[in-house]
């Protein structure tokens, strides 16, 4: 019985501690996008950029029509060939031949947005963050590492919008163990430049996670404004159901 017990209470923490691990380096806060201009630009990015290795199996292309897209422009925008608008946002890469180039399976992207939220930041935080903080590492396999998840598989499929950029490291006290010194990280250094410049490339990467989030859950915009009708529904029924309540017991005194 104690076994059982403290399996169970391993196994919970055991989402804590990757959460954890991976939300130590700070967390920026993602701007809001919601526009229907920002949610197509993202919409373009992620077939262009994040399609090629990550799937997004519960999505559906004709879903965009959403976003203000005709059929048309889904098919003639956004779609590779062979595709069809009413198919799923799937990949043709085969998951052992991603084991072996990557090191591992690049990971469904349905509802990454969702997945990644934490008490360290909304799952838009961690994606804004990581997708803007990689950097040239050649010691790793792809020649790329990231401050949000160090030693990643995934390697930087933005570096031309963003540039090449390495880390800067400086050595500080260590204040916890007086003598010693520890590798503090002290920024990047932009090592060419990118088609964008660094405003521009946030935005976009802004514009990329607002449709992450948006493909997590495509009702979202829908369930808050319904939310807000019941709440004035409700309101109102409260407001008539006190003046009735006032109105009996007037009539009883």
């Amino acid at each position: 019985m104690n076994f059982s017990k403290k399996l169970i209470a391993v196994l919970a923490l055991l989402p804590g501690l990757a959460l954890a691990n991976e939300a130590s380096f700070p967390l920026d806060k993602a701007p809001e996008r919601s526009s229907l201009a920002s949610l197509q630009n993202g919409a373009k990015l992620f077939v262009n950029y994040c399609l090629n290795c990550h799937s997004a199996s519960s999505m559906r292309y004709n879903r965009l029509t959403a976003l203000g897209l005709t059929d048309d422009q889904i098919k003639n925008n956004l779609l590779f060939t062979g595709d069809k608008v009413g198919d799923l946002m799937t990949i043709a890469m085969k998951p052992a031949d991603a084991q072996a180039w990557f090191g591992a399976v690049p990971p469904d992207l349905s509802v990454i947005a969702r997945a990644k939220a934490s008490s360290a930041g909304s799952g838009g935080d961690y994606l804004y963050t990581y997708l803007r903080t990689f950097y040239k590492d050649d010691t790793r396999p792809t020649g790329w590492n990231n401050m949000v998840v160090p030693n990643v598989a995934m390697p930087n499929v933005l570096w031309q919008l963003q540039g090449i950029r390495t880390a800067k490291y400086v050595e500080e006290a260590d204040p916890h163990e007086p003598g010693k010194k520890v590798h503090k990280f002290a920024g990047f250094q932009q090592e060419t430049p990118g088609t964008m410049t660094e405003q521009e490339f946030d935005t976009n990467v802004a514009d990329l996670v607002a449709y992450m989030e948006w493909m997590a859950e495509p009702s979202q915009g829908t369930r808050k404004k319904l939310g807000v009708v019941v709440l004035l529904f409700l309101s109102m029924f409260a407001f008539l159901a006190w003046r009735l309540n006032a109105s009996y017991w007037k009539e009883v005194k």
